[in-house]
């Protein structure tokens, strides 16, 4: 049961009140501030066996070896020192109180808000668990950016953020949303943000992390989170650091031989600009929030799997976001690179940017946008669309007379660009009339797909295909039921 109203100090207390938890900290970068919780509340002696902190660089390198990178507040570093604490636990404990005891490792690596605050705090923390004595160890691991202005105050959302994990992991750990939803327990996204979570281990074999980072995503605990095309949870600004980064989004519901063809254009011309490298291009298709919601009842977990597998499938790397303006996504992917970033689109979308009602919260309005929009290394690539049996582009792109002149300074600036070579005869492509289609087994839809797409919606009855079912009388199903309950001596009688 979620205890949503139980206290930091609670939570601390009654896990060291609870003789079964036992396990080490390691913390690094901001204080052993998670420790210091456990340690306040009372009884830590029930709940703690060692807390320690390898501030200085060389003490560290020799507890837990030096990372290939150089760096130090990376998932690699994180992964060492649950390995080196967990396995001393077990080396040093195992035999004395293994039998009755159910060990964990806790730890982090941070960097805080330095004295000149010129840094932006994040860190990497993991839980390393039994959830029964002599089980093997299950892993929460999550990427938090901290975001108070001062120094102290990421401190203690730190210890906050910490409680509320080793809590999670022993309490919740039957409910994996449950856990989510109580890692900000005590915390707004205002003073901190979780932009990566991924659980393993035998007690969350069933959980596909990519939920988890949707309900991130959904609850409001990030804005944005990332897969990888082998469906992996990726850390964005770790997976897209020093990358160009070219973008498309949409429904992708299913993905078409439109969408194919925007994506291989756009990457083509992308790749072909001046000051981009090719070497260092990741593509990503990108699913809003508001293109997941099927209905009014909010989003269809399965569909949203059924998109993300497909697009996985084609080499893909998938973002889910909470950004529905094109600017604070923009805003978003420049925090993570410093790169050049393009935005494949069609038409319609182009309309949208231009629509000045869509700004009139901002005290700048359409201008304040474009400043973030257009920065200096974003270029939009625009895919033409078909009206009136026409092909509508860039050039037949109309405006009222005030902006027009703003959209012809943008053209000639390089920063908008019409999608050239592409397939005429896919223009007549609609998503929804080839989904229309699918849910109608209409024929003729699977010519608009690309054909592995066609075969992943027949194989798995995706976008609601009407998969033919082999039908068995009910007389016959409620033998078979029968059959299956019945123990194997009365089996081979009936036999």
């Amino acid at each position: 049961m979620y205890e949503k109203n139980i206290g930091t100090k609670q939570k601390a207390l009654r896990i060291n009140l609870d003789r079964r938890i036992y396990g080490s900290f390691a913390e690094i970068g901001a204080g052993q501030e998670t420790a210091a919780m456990f340690f306040k509340a009372g009884g830590s002696s029930g709940t703690i066996a060692k807390t320690m902190s390898a501030y200085d660089m060389t003490f560290s390198d020799a507890i837990y070896g030096v990372e290939d990178s150089g760096r130090y507040v990376v998932e690699s570093r994180l992964i060492k020192m649950l390995n080196k604490e967990y396995n001393l636990l077990e080396k040093r404990l195992a035999e004395k109180r293994g039998v009755d005891t159910t060990f964990f490792a806790f730890a982090n690596t941070v960097v805080a808000l330095n004295y000149q605050k010129t840094n932006e705090g994040h860190g990497w923390i993991g839980c390393r668990f039994q959830l029964t004595p002599q089980a093997g160890y299950n892993d929460v691991i999550i990427h938090v950016r901290m975001l108070d202005n001062e120094n102290i105050l990421q401190q203690q959302a730190l210890g906050v953020i910490g409680v509320n994990l080793i809590y999670g992991c022993f309490y919740y750990a039957k409910s994996p949303e449950t856990l989510v939803l109580s890692l900000m327990d005590d915390l707004s996204p205002e003073r901190i943000q979780i932009d990566m979570i991924r659980l393993d281990g035998p007690d969350f074999a069933g959980v596909d992390n990519r939920l988890m980072s949707l309900h991130l995503v959904k609850n409001g605990f990030t804005d944005a989170a990332l897969f990888g095309p082998d469906g992996r949870v990726l850390q964005p600004s770790e997976a897209l650091y020093k990358k160009h980064i070219l973008m498309m989004r949409g429904r992708l519901r299913p993905v078409t031989n439109v969408h194919m063809d925007m994506i291989n254009n756009g990457l083509k011309q992308f790749k072909a600009e001046d000051d981009v490298d090719e070497k260092r291009v990741v593509m990503v298709s990108e699913l809003t929030l508001h293109n997941l919601k099927a209905n009014e009842q909010g989003i269809d977990e399965k569909d949203f799997l059924d998109r993300v597998d497909i697009l996985c499938s084609m080499g893909q790397t998938v973002m889910i976001s909470n950004y529905h303006e094109y600017y604070r996504l923009v805003a978003y992917l420049a925090r993570l690179t410093r790169l050049k970033i393009g935005l494949v689109l069609g038409i319609p979308n182009l309309e949208y940017i231009f629509d000045e009602g869509h700004y009139e919260f901002l005290p700048g309005g359409i201008l304040e946008s474009f400043a973030t929009l257009f920065s200096r290394k974003v270029k939009l690539f625009v895919y033409p669309t078909l009206r009136d049996e026409k092909v509508y582009t860039c050039q037949e792109f109309a405006l009222p007379p005030t902006l027009e002149p703003l959209f012809q300074y943008l053209v000639r600036n390089d920063k908008i660009e019409d999608i050239r070579d592409y397939i005429e005869e896919n223009l007549h492509i609609s998503t929804d009339q080839v989904l229309d289609m699918i849910q109608r087994g209409e024929e003729g839809w699977e010519q608009m797909v690309p054909d592995s797409v066609v075969k992943q919606i027949k194989d798995n009855c995706l976008f609601g295909f009407p998969c033919e079912v082999e039908y068995v009388p009910i007389g016959q199903q409620v033998r078979q039921q029968q059959e299956e309950q019945m123990p194997p001596a009365s089996l081979e009688a009936t036999v």
